[in-house]
């Protein structure tokens, strides 16, 4: 098939195919209806005609056969006219009657069928159509043969006309139909590469900045936008390049620092103010660790064999964030399933997920209180505590990054939870948040359990 990088191009040459093929059969179509209407009226008209002159046709009480035609009808059948003929014959074929000069059959093949026979005959130059129709009179049949000379038909025009217009007006509606459909198809035909690069386009976002329109069967007139859309995103995925790198930069910078920092503060003798300075450093460290991981999620895909056990991983984060509630006046409890609990997953980023939601219960719980990991057979991990819960008003914005309730409260960024949305987007997992009847709040993530995994 011809190939187009013209849209217009390519429109108007399926237009043209169309109109070609409609210009060939449309006239094919409109020949065979009128041809049709035309034979209709034609063999309609014979047969009214057999029935007249048969009308006049009477069997004597000497046996005889009597044809007593109206001056009318003798006019219409007389040589001088020369337009129509007639003959009656008998059961043996003699003709009775005939308005030919030489009182011959119309039809000299005429087998006289016991039904309406249309029969085809020639006269020296002229073609004759007509039908023989039997007529019953008594214990005796006679055949009716009356024809018409083809040449003489164009009386009949008007006719034809009106009646090949009423039996084709119906069909108008149904081809602007198959038009329309055609026009449709090819449209879509034509525009078919515009919807292939717009469903590809809805595939870009920030985590799938390596994605482009092919600019393969794209129309001449749309390929310098394909193109310029191509560089955007080049730019676009450059900026998002430099940007993950200037955080993983700045975060690996920062730890020597801090490391040097923590040294040093160990020397100065007022220890509270040590302590003090040692807190504000592990929440600094907290925060280029969480820097870090937000880098290393940007590039991040799991590979689908990939497994992992959610109840190992709440039992370690359990035992290793058991110390840190206990500094606080806290304490950690893993309750739920004791089975195995395999996901397809990685289990490094879901440990790192669900120990942000661990660290974040425990930085909002009062002191004494517990901060409870439940791990259910169905793949669902919940983390609850006794805080103040979420407000309704916040639930949209607690997920995103650098989001704090309180921007004066010190030991965190906000970087928390946008991680946890983060990992559970790669898991396809769902997170919720609900506040708990007895107060506090409950986050959740509910993975799709593996199968294969837990039938082992």
């Amino acid at each position: 098939m011809i190939s187009f990088k013209s849209i217009f191009s390519r429109i108007i040459f399926l237009h043209v195919i169309a109109i070609v093929i409609t210009a060939i059969f449309m006239p094919l179509v409109l020949y065979w209806f009128l041809k049709s209407a035309a034979n209709d009226l034609h063999e309609q008209a014979m047969r009214d005609q057999a029935d007249l002159v048969g009308h006049y046709l009477m069997l004597g009480p000497d046996g005889n056969w009597k044809l007593d035609l109206p001056p009318a009808l003798q006019d219409l059948y007389s040589q001088a006219y020369g337009r129509y003929a007639y003959a009656v014959l008998d059961s043996s074929g003699r003709v009775l009657f005939s308005s030919l000069k030489e009182q011959g059959a119309v039809f000299p093949r005429d087998l006289r069928s016991p039904e309406v026979a249309f029969l085809h005959a020639r006269q020296g130059t002229a073609s004759i159509s007509g039908v023989s129709t039997p007529k019953r009179v008594g214990d005796q049949t006679v055949w009716i043969e009356v024809g018409e000379d083809l040449a003489h038909r164009d009386v009949i025009i008007d006719d034809i006309v009106a009646d090949f217009f009423k039996r084709v007006g119906w069909i108008i509606l149904p081809i602007l139909l198959v038009l329309l459909a055609i026009d449709i198809i090819i449209f879509r035909r034509a525009l078919r590469p515009l919807l292939s690069a717009s469903e590809k386009a809805r595939e870009i976002n920030p985590k799938r900045t390596d994605v482009r329109l092919s600019p393969q069967d794209i129309p001449s007139e749309i390929l310098p936008l394909v193109a310029a859309v191509n560089q955007a995103l080049d730019r676009l995925a450059a900026g998002f390049q430099v940007q993950r790198e200037f955080t993983a930069d700045a975060a690996h910078e920062l730890r020597t620092p801090l490391t040097i920092l923590r040294t040093r503060i160990d020397t100065i003798m007022d220890r509270t103010a040590a302590k003090a300075l040692h807190k504000d450093i592990d929440g600094m460290a907290r925060v280029v660790s969480q820097l870090l991981d937000i880098a290393e999620l940007e590039s991040f895909s799991i590979d689908p064999a990939e497994k992992a056990d959610l109840r190992a991983i709440c039992a370690e984060l359990a035992e290793f964030a058991a110390p840190l509630a206990l500094a606080q006046g806290k304490s950690i409890a893993l309750s739920g399933t004791e089975k195995p609990v395999w996901i397809n997953g990685n289990a490094e980023m879901l440990a790192r997920a669900i120990r942000n939601l661990v660290e974040n219960a425990i930085n909002h719980s009062p002191p004494h209180t517990t901060v409870e990991i439940v791990v259910e057979e169905n793949g669902t991990v919940r983390v609850l505590d006794e805080g103040p819960g979420i407000k309704d008003s916040e639930r949209e914005f607690i997920f995103r990054r650098f989001w704090r309730r309180d921007r004066q409260r010190a030991g965190g960024a906000g970087l928390g939870l946008s991680i946890v949305a983060r990992i559970a987007e790669a898991h396809a997992a769902l997170v919720k948040v609900e506040n708990r009847p007895t107060g506090g709040a409950s986050f959740s993530l509910h993975f799709a359990p593996s199968r294969a995994a837990n039938s082992e």
